[in-house]
């Protein structure tokens, strides 16, 4: 059988070539028996490419045509680098980029990092024909096929999602979009505008999509409550079954900041690294409209004060750390600064939406986190809070017969036992977030990993030359608690 060796290569770069060969198939069998046996079948052809010859691995590289040669080895090395960068994106570590401010001062708009897959083991990939290093749409297509479809399977990872790690996952309400219309998700479009129109009006919310877990949109919280606890929010302070928690050290609430006419320096707000689209100047006593205001600051529960020939002076709304505030309080021209409340009259857009619970994103509570293997009995108020646990995570049916008897899977059933763990996710940026308040629970198979490295952090409401490119937090490791 005819061999097809290196050609010009030395005794000696042989042999490394084989000693190189041994290396890399030995981790490669590690990789298998830890991602799953079927690997071992191009076991075959690894062995033939570093020892045996059998292919002629060099047919494009040695061909006489000097184009076929060049488009042969930019092919080759189009390929390698694209099946590598594909795999350790699978089940390593993978580009993640920070669109919104729910993290805000953990992390920032405008963050590249790296999220660690091994950290809760990776998944199996669930959609696994789809284009290379996309995620769920390229060209402005969708970028996968839907079938065939693998159940959820997990890797041995590091650990285990623990209270206060930052973690990247697939969005749960994410299933169903709306193409025109992702924020806010589908589920609260329905809620505030009926199924019937969001399906209807296509120039307004676009069509109506489903999508695989895999390739659900990434979003990046704060976990605050594990499986089978109860968690609820006084007046924003978080307790798990009935004691409060520490709070992340830079957790942002909104406040209202009163001034004596005096406008707040740039300076100072670049010192507080508070974003330009976060200050808002809600009244000026030269153009203020004191009425309204006054009906504003009892509707808010304000302390504010009107000052002597300066009506309100100046207010403004911005997001503020613990730290911030005692900062800003330490400057005289500072009359009043109070958080903001959302009145308890705000009810209905909070999770489960629908069900009135009287709940609001400032207190919030108490609900029960699922956990694998707890059982439930099915109500109206169970079967409010975690039919999208039974219906859309864990796939089974759920309907309610006349008498007011569910049925599960088409069989009369009184309780409900969870198939997954489900986790609480709640942004840094209090209320600047869209996080598990407003669409509930994070089910264990979306979970995707932990952001683990910041290489990049640009600042887009800056020249990039000037201020845009933040130096001091790249090249960095992620500390998320």
């Amino acid at each position: 059988m005819k061999r097809y060796p290196i050609e010009g290569q030395s005794a000696r770069r042989q042999l490394w070539t084989r000693i190189k060969g041994g290396i890399i198939i030995t981790l490669f069998i590690i990789f298998a028996l830890w991602a799953g046996l079927w690997w071992l079948l191009l076991l075959p052809l690894l062995i033939d490419f570093y020892f045996t010859r059998l292919i002629n691995w060099r047919y494009l590289r040695q061909h006489p045509n000097p184009l076929v040669r060049t488009l042969g080895t930019l092919l080759e090395d189009v390929v390698f680098v694209v099946v590598m960068v594909s795999l350790i994106f699978t089940y390593f570590f993978q580009n993640f980029a920070i669109p919104s401010s729910s993290l805000e001062k953990t992390l920032l708009i405008g963050d590249y990092l790296f999220v660690n897959k091994l950290s809760y083991g990776p998944r199996v990939p669930m959609t696994p024909i789809a284009l290379p290093l996309a995620h769920n749409t390229a060209f402005g297509h969708k970028s996968y096929l839907d079938k065939p479809s693998l159940p959820y399977r997990r890797l041995r990872g590091l650990g285990r999602v623990e209270r206060n790690d930052l973690v990247v996952f697939n969005f749960p309400a994410g299933d169903t979009v709306a193409l025109n219309m992702p924020n806010p998700d589908y589920y609260t479009l329905c809620s505030a505008y009926g199924r019937d129109a969001v399906w209807a009006d296509r120039a307004q919310f676009g069509e109506i999509i489903y999508r695989p877990v895999d390739r659900r949109d990434h979003y990046v919280k704060r976990c605050i409550g594990l499986p089978g606890e109860f968690i609820s929010i006084k007046d924003n302070q978080v307790y798990i079954d009935g004691k409060a928690i520490e709070n992340p050290r830079n957790m942002q609430l909104n406040y209202f900041v009163q001034t004596d006419g005096t406008p707040l320096p740039q300076s100072l707000l670049d010192e507080l690294e508070i974003n330009d689209r976060d200050v808002q100047l809600l009244y000026s006593y030269q153009g203020g409209d004191e009425t309204d205001l006054s009906g504003f600051i009892r509707q808010m529960h304000l302390s504010m004060a009107p000052i002597e020939g300066r009506g309100y002076g100046l207010i403004y709304h911005l997001p503020l750390t613990e730290e911030m505030k005692g900062r800003l309080q330490s400057e005289p021209y500072i009359r009043a600064m109070d958080v903001e409340i959302t009145p308890r009259e705000s009810t209905g857009e909070v999770y489960p939406l629908g069900l009135k619970t009287g709940w609001t994103r400032d207190n919030y509570g108490p609900l029960f986190i699922p956990r694998r293997g707890m059982k439930i009995y099915l109500t109206p108020t169970t079967v409010a809070a975690y039919s999208r646990c039974i219906r859309n995570y864990e796939g089974h049916s759920l309907e309610q017969r006349p008498d007011g008897t569910y049925l599960v899977d088409g069989k009369p059933q009184t309780t409900y036992t969870f198939g997954m763990d489900y986790y609480f996710m709640l942004g840094d940026n209090r209320h600047m977030s869209a996080d598990s308040r407003y669409w509930g629970f994070v089910p264990e198979d979306h979970i995707v990993g932990k952001p683990a490295f910041l290489w990049l952090s640009i600042n887009n409401e800056r020249p990039l030359l000037s201020g845009g490119i933040r130096w001091g937090r790249m090249m960095r490791l992620i500390h998320g608690k």
